[in-house]
């Protein structure tokens, strides 16, 4: 089968099973004998941040000269996206070839995409002979597909927000006690700043499992433009745009600090670099000037809370014309409130998903908050103005579009092709 034939089965396989992720991917990799047991983890859970802080810690392990393998979802464009060695994506060739593979094993359970695009990524890393290995959780943690893996080297726990409480739990606490589930006798962890309740339960979490810790204190965080500093470390350089962005950087320096202690050779010069070099595409990501665009994967509450106050700290006193696609498991109504007080206006679009919430619906939401609102049709009709310089439609107003990594996806995919 073709490339394109083989990822599209894997594409159209169930998002959940009846089986937790965990249980099937235990199946699936005692059926390739265990490949995960011939690589070493950092293993990173959190509602927010997952994704830039594997690109910051890739970042600097690449500029250690340490062949690094990432795995991460979902993917913008490409499927390939998901799989990358030392920032290179897995050939389409080597894809097909592993996914053929994979779709003809016999189980007695049926894996989600996700199960097989985990398992395809640490196939590929062991035939690559990475020698270190960033896993970011697909959806919580203690149930999570990646959990299978033994205890990691390093895990990582960024923000923890109310998402997916249809599955996770409703009260944070519940949401928490699932992502701690990463956390493994043997381990070691970096916290990032958290509600008192989610910290509790973190901390509770690492001394039940006599696993040392640490603990990142924003207040401590000294943060300047593009530039952050911390005590006892020197001061870093970022061009990834966004407030929280310096706190999901400092989460891998000190992760990189515990793989120092274990003996993997990170040089002051190489976390430096890592940090300046770190790009992670669609967040905060700004895609022209003039007219102003920024985009931002911001998709549930906590993630349009992070994004108001960066834009807040950027552009002081400015409103700024909205674009959201949204999905409807999103609880859209606490994202659209976050975002009104800084609205001039909002323009709604409904994002390519099955999952996807009416534009019009959100476009007739956000009337009724006392916002000027419209909906468009497609994306073509929405971006089509950005194309041109000498367009003036948007100018004097920066215009920022969020709402859902998939939308992000959407709108890379329109710049890439025009």
């Amino acid at each position: 089968m073709e490339y394109q034939e083989i990822i599209q089965k894997i594409q159209k396989k169930r998002r959940f099973q009846t089986l937790p992720g965990v249980e099937i991917s235990k199946q699936i990799l005692a059926a390739l004998d265990r490949p995960d047991r011939h690589l070493a983890f950092i293993h990173i859970a959190g509602t927010n941040g997952k994704g830039s802080t594997a690109a910051f810690l890739c970042s600097v392990l690449r500029e250690a000269g340490i062949k690094t393998g990432l795995f991460t979802s979902p993917h913008l464009i490409d499927f390939t996206e998901r799989i990358q060695v030392d920032g290179t994506q897995i050939p389409k060739n080597k894809a097909a070839e592993i996914g053929e593979r994979l779709l003809g094993l016999k189980l007695d359970v049926e894996p989600s995409m996700f199960d097989y695009c985990f398992a395809m990524a640490l196939l590929y890393f062991k035939e690559q002979r990475c020698q270190l290995v960033i896993l970011e959780t697909g959806l919580g943690g203690r149930l999570d597909s990646t959990n299978a893996i033994e205890a990691p080297l390093v895990s990582i726990l960024t923000k923890v927000g109310y998402d997916h409480t249809e599955i996770l739990g409703n009260s944070l606490e519940e949401i928490a006690s699932e992502k701690a589930g990463i956390l493994k006798k043997g381990t070691r962890a970096v916290l990032e700043s958290q509600y008192p309740e989610v910290s509790d339960v973190f901390r509770q979490t690492c001394k039940r499992l006599d696993i040392p810790f640490c603990e990142i204190i924003p207040s401590q965080i000294v943060s300047q433009d593009g530039e952050f500093s911390y005590p006892n470390e020197k001061p870093y350089q970022t061009k990834l745009l966004g407030k929280f962005q310096k706190e999901n950087a400092l989460a891998a320096v000190l992760a990189a600090r515990e793989l120092i202690k274990l003996g993997y050779p990170v040089k002051e010069e190489a976390l430096h670099r890592g940090i300046a070099h770190a790009v992670w595409s669609g967040r905060m990501e700004v895609v022209c000037q003039n007219p102003f665009l920024l985009i931002d994967g911001a998709h549930n509450e906590n993630g349009v809370a992070a994004l108001a106050e960066s834009l807040k700290m950027l552009y002081p006193n400015e409103t700024f014309h909205f674009i959201m696609g949204v999905l409807a498991d999103k609880e859209y109504e606490k994202m659209a409130e976050i975002i009104v007080p800084l609205a001039e206006k909002v323009t709604t679009v409904t994002p390519e998903s099955a999952r996807a919430l009416s534009g019009e619906k959100l476009a007739g939401y956000l009337k009724h908050a006392g916002v000027k609102a419209e909906n468009k049709t497609n994306i073509s009709e929405v971006f089509q103005p950005f194309l041109s310089q000498g367009d003036k439609k948007f100018m004097g107003t920066r215009t920022v579009a969020f709402g859902s990594l998939y939308f992000i996806g959407e709108i890379k995919e329109f710049f890439s092709q025009h």
